[in-house]
């Protein structure tokens, strides 16, 4: 979700000779005759851009030079983070903007870094979108940051090193298309997913009672709030579609007395959810199957299905199928729960973000509004009983998951590459953004299977809080 590092085509004000050390806009460097051309055309291109930034940001040029820039640049407290430019070319993305993902691939790449406060360095966004500027400005702009080199010396990346960050194109979201999505997405390393998630494996937005709750805490609070809202009872069969590592059809065998069927894409989390359920002695009540939800056999089979985190992958015009399976499946009168992401427009359109996701961590991922969503249930003969949005929640365990996986970092790079590590910690951080502005959402609606007589959810909402 690039979104936070977007680059602008841009908003400055006409250049103008800068010679004081520090100059009155707070940039820190020694006096421009001892400068070469290009520290001081970038130097002058960079004070310009962030002139108007409320509060104060520390850039590094790819010599050494700091600049600490925007209207508090004069104050003696530090900048919350340093934005690293380790060549020219790191500028000129910056000011040209004609690839959006470019400075987010900058950022793979290692030619920028970020020292400090992440999440601060990624807010960045809100002020390069509030930037104005004439034709005349755009165009004098434009022409100082073509005389910029595109680098410092160093020898270029090639393409092949950046279509490696890459995930295939998902478009009709085939079998064999979702397969390889999530392929991409979770077979990058069990070991690199245990180093931030929590101890059972939980990859999905976890429930606090407050922010002081640990995150091993809060997970289990949700896979407990998702036993309730099912009403599970001893003796019924459960289905979790996208089971994961199989945390909650193992935790719903344990404390409900469940039998539970998980069934996941993920070669990697099968063998690990298996794992834990011989681990756990519960191979009697508890199994797990390497399929795709569309060649799940049967009809009213199951009492209870969950689908937590999974529905994200189906794309928007499988979602009548999806919910036309977990119909077929379920029992008359079963219960029905939906957990996924949510989009606050309409659709899945073309956005840097949208671009983002689907180039380099899900493959296959497309949101649409929460009452699209529920439309699609009710056309499947769903009746809504419940619907519960989690935004905040989500925010919280996504900077629960960014700061285990920053302190992490040295035996993360045991199992991915530093390129895989960045996307993941730009991806979480971004979107933990936006979860936190409200631009994605996250529900939990339960629905029961139409049958005939009284339904078999309570009269209130006791049974969902203990």
């Amino acid at each position: 979700m690039t979104e936070q590092l977007q680059p602008v085509g841009l908003a400055l004000q006409p250049l103008r000779d800068t010679t004081s050390t520090p100059d009155r806009e707070g940039a820190i460097f020694p006096p421009m005759s001892l400068l070469n051309p290009e520290i001081k055309q970038a130097s002058d291109l960079l004070k310009h851009l962030f002139r108007g930034f409320n509060g104060s940001v520390t850039m590094r040029l790819w010599n050494g030079t700091n600049l600490k820039l925007g209207n508090a640049a004069h104050d003696d407290a530090p900048s919350q983070f340093t934005l690293v430019c380790r060549s020219p070319g790191v500028v000129r993305s910056i000011v040209l903007g004609r690839d959006p993902l470019r400075l987010a691939e900058a950022y793979f790449r290692g030619d920028i870094d970020v020292e400090g406060d992440f999440f601060a360095a990624l807010s960045l966004k809100d002020h390069l979108h509030s930037i104005q500027l004439s034709l005349r400005d755009l165009l004098s702009t434009l022409l100082a940051a073509l005389r910029l080199p595109s680098s410092a010396g160093e020898a270029p990346n090639t393409a092949s090193d950046r279509t490696t960050l890459h995930g295939r194109g998902v478009k009709a979201h085939s079998k064999t298309e979702n397969l390889d999505a999530i392929a991409f997405h979770y077979d990058v390393s069990n070991e690199f997913y245990a180093l931030w998630l929590d101890e059972a494996m939980v990859y999905s937005c976890a429930y606090f009672e407050s922010p002081a709750v640990n995150l091993a805490q809060a997970q289990q609070a949700k896979l407990e709030h998702v036993c309730r809202k099912l009403l599970l009872k001893p003796g019924e069969r459960l289905l979790d579609i996208g089971c994961g590592w199989g945390a909650l059809i193992i935790h719903a065998a344990q404390h409900y007395g469940v039998h539970a069927h998980g069934v996941t894409l993920s070669r990697h989390q099968f063998t690990r959810a298996q794992q834990r359920i011989d681990e756990a002695g519960l191979q009697d009540r508890v199994t797990v199957e390497l399929n795709d939800y569309r060649d799940l056999k049967g009809e009213a089979i199951y009492d209870k299905v969950a689908s937590v985190g999974m529905f994200e992958h189906v794309g928007l015009k499988n979602l009548p199928v999806y919910f036309a399976t977990v119909q077929r499946l379920l029992k008359p009168g079963g219960l029905f729960l939906n957990h996924g992401i949510t989009n606050f427009t309409e659709g899945w359109n073309k956005t840097l973000s949208t671009e983002f996701i689907n180039r380099y961590v899900f493959p296959d991922g497309q949101l649409d509004t929460i009452s699209n969503v529920q439309r699609v249930m009710e056309r499947a003969d769903f009746e809504i009983a419940d619907v519960e949005s989690l935004r905040p929640h989500y925010a919280l365990t996504l900077r629960h998951w960014v700061s285990r996986l920053e302190q992490n970092r040295k035996r993360a790079l045991e199992h991915v590459s530093e390129s895989t590590y960045r996307i993941w910690r730009l991806y979480m951080a971004a979107c933990a953004l936006e979860f936190e502005s409200g631009e994605i959402g996250v529900y939990q609606v339960l629905a029961s299977k139409r049958a005939a007589g009284s339904t078999m959810i309570p009269l209130t909402r006791r049974h969902m809080y203990p």
